[in-house]
């Protein structure tokens, strides 16, 4: 699965406590070769960790360790190399496994506990940055979600829409230009009523920005048809036919994106500098952990690349750099950018990821405090 995939709901199901144990196995990967060689080999060394661990454990018993081996091979037999990303992610019971790929980088780890790790899911899934694009036209609408590489119809919401085919009626046709339009129709107006209300029940359930893809006209009718259309951060003033292709809208919402992203950039850049003004700012990994820990960050900003192994001493993160960490030591945080950002998203933090080297005076991470 992808981060896509990874909804509230799903989240909150993840985060369930079990009967001890679950195990959860996460290890960076490659998309390409011949980095991606290794991948394969780090990952029967950490299979062969993990059932090592089951063994030596005393809650775990005979039976409850060879069940969980049996799940783990399961999923390490569906891993597809084909579609490996920045980091692989198994998740395992003894009743179940799942398989997530996602394109952030995460460290060698086999935890053994009563719930799943899901801090590396947290982290992708908010650097990922999903949206939702509707495309729309006088008789379709479909509703899209995607991330920056990628898009995929999503049947949900009611979605795709059709409008109701009836027999074409000129005298109810006007014209503009050589083309017929319909969009002054009361069935169309209609239709684009509908579109909205189901458009508005997608993003309170699962906000998210929205792009909208559609010629002039059909834009137009949707912003008169009710609120929807109004949260969009984009639009494409392009015809979206009914079969358009996942590779040809990402091409059409490129440059939105782009403008989008850069005028995002900029309001995170200026809040941080009001926050300085205002002394309401915290700069560093320590700074900012210790922010998030006590709940006064209101927005968490990170480099899109920031990875950093820290020591927790006296509640305090150091950074370890290329200090060898010993296995099993307990005050080593290994993924202690993406526990962070976990936390504060739990804490109802906003967390937004920019480019590498726009924090570079913060030391990669930086926090606007509500407090």
């Amino acid at each position: 699965m992808d981060t896509d995939a990874l909804t509230t709901g799903v989240l909150k199901e993840l985060r369930t406590t079990r009967t001890y144990p679950v195990l959860s196995l996460t290890m960076p990967t490659h998309r390409r070769a011949p980095d991606n060689a290794q991948d394969a080999v780090r990952l029967r060394n950490l299979v062969a960790g993990a059932t090592s661990r089951l063994e030596a454990d005393p809650r775990v018993s005979r039976e409850t360790a060879a069940a969980l081996r049996a799940q783990l091979d399961r999923a390490v037999a569906e891993v597809d190399a084909r579609r490996a990303l920045e980091s692989l992610v198994l998740l395992v019971s003894t009743e179940e496994y799942q398989i997530w790929q996602l394109p952030r980088t995460a460290p060698e780890r086999v935890v053994l506990s009563d719930t799943y790790l899901t801090r590396n899911l947290v982290a992708a899934k908010a650097q990922s940055q999903p949206y939702w694009a509707l495309t729309v036209a006088a008789d379709h609408a479909a509703l899209w979600g995607g991330t920056a590489d990628s898009v995929h119809l999503e049947e949900k919401g009611g979605f795709p829409l059709t409008a109701p085919s009836e027999a074409p009626n000129p005298q109810r046709m006007e014209r503009i230009g050589d083309t017929p339009s319909t969009y002054t129709d009361e069935e169309t107006r209609q239709f684009f009523r509908t579109a909205d209300e189901k458009l508005r029940a997608v993003l309170a359930a699962d906000p998210r920005p929205l792009y909208l893809v559609g010629l002039p006209p059909a834009l137009a009718l949707l912003d008169d048809a009710g609120e929807g259309a109004h949260a969009a951060v984009g639009r494409v003033a392009k015809g979206a036919p009914a079969d358009i292709t996942p590779a040809a809208l990402l091409a059409e919402l490129g440059t939105a994106m782009a403008e989008h992203a850069e005028r995002r950039a900029g309001e995170v850049r200026a809040r941080l500098d009001g926050a300085r003004g205002a002394k309401t700012f915290a700069g560093g990994l320590d700074e900012v952990w210790t922010a998030v820990r006590e709940g006064r960050a209101g927005l968490v900003v990170v480099e899109e690349h920031f990875q950093e192994t820290a020591r927790l001493t006296e509640g305090h993160l150091v950074p370890l750099g290329d200090e060898e960490v010993a296995p099993g030591d307990e005050t080593v945080r290994e993924d202690v950018v993406d526990e962070l950002v976990e936390a504060a998203l739990d804490s109802g933090a906003e967390v937004v990821f920019l480019p590498d080297d726009t924090l570079n005076e913060h030391h990669r991470i930086a926090a606007v405090l509500r407090y």
